[in-house]
């Protein structure tokens, strides 16, 4: 399964959540499969998805928000790994993150991540999420519907083909703009 074929599934199960994502090609492709105001895009803050998420589903604790979703990359979670730690202490019965992991840092030409010697569903595991993998649409579709009823954190290790799709645009909102879309979302989604 390639990263938009993961976001084409995703955008079709996150319709009423708040969605967070990581930059690069996970934005622009999200972007193209669904831009819609429920996601916010994190436009060069590479590392910061799962601690915004982190920071929204404490904030929602007590919200009709059932769950906040984060989409996170392999190479983007390896700059930023002490969100699993974090999470599973602070445990946000609400956070369900994403795992989209191709093994490769898509912007860069494809060069590799830690992620094929650090196994980070078993570290997510050890830092107190619920931990679940995903490899094909199916699985992805079954795990995903498994976190929306489990107690978070929930960590959902998805593993996907390098590259990145083709003639996707680049996604050139102002990030102020796109922050404001969000929040108004937000607001009137239950808060």
């Amino acid at each position: 399964m390639r990263r938009i074929d993961a976001l084409t599934v995703l955008a079709e199960l996150t319709g009423r959540l708040p969605v967070v994502v990581t930059c690069a090609a996970s934005s622009r492709e999200l972007a193209a499969v669904a831009d819609r105001p429920n996601h916010l895009y994190l436009l060069d803050s590479m590392g910061l998805a799962g601690s915004v998420a982190t920071g929204l589903a404490l904030a929602l604790a007590d919200s009709p928000v059932s769950k906040v979703v984060t989409i996170e990359g392999d190479g983007s979670l390896l700059m930023n790994p002490n969100v699993l730690p974090t999470g599973g202490y602070l445990a946000p019965h609400k956070l369900l993150l994403v795992l989209l992991d191709n093994g490769v840092y898509g912007a860069t030409a494809n060069l590799p991540t830690y992620a094929d010697r650090v196994d980070l569903g078993a570290f997510a595991q050890a830092a107190g999420w619920t931990v679940s993998e995903a490899r094909d649409r199916d699985e992805l579709r079954a795990g995903f519907a498994a976190a929306l009823v489990a107690d978070g954190p929930v960590f959902l290790h998805v593993r996907i083909e390098p590259g990145n799709a083709a003639e996707v645009p680049k996604l050139l909102a102002d990030p102020v703009v796109l922050a404001r879309r969000f929040q108004d979302w937000l607001a009137g989604a239950g808060r």
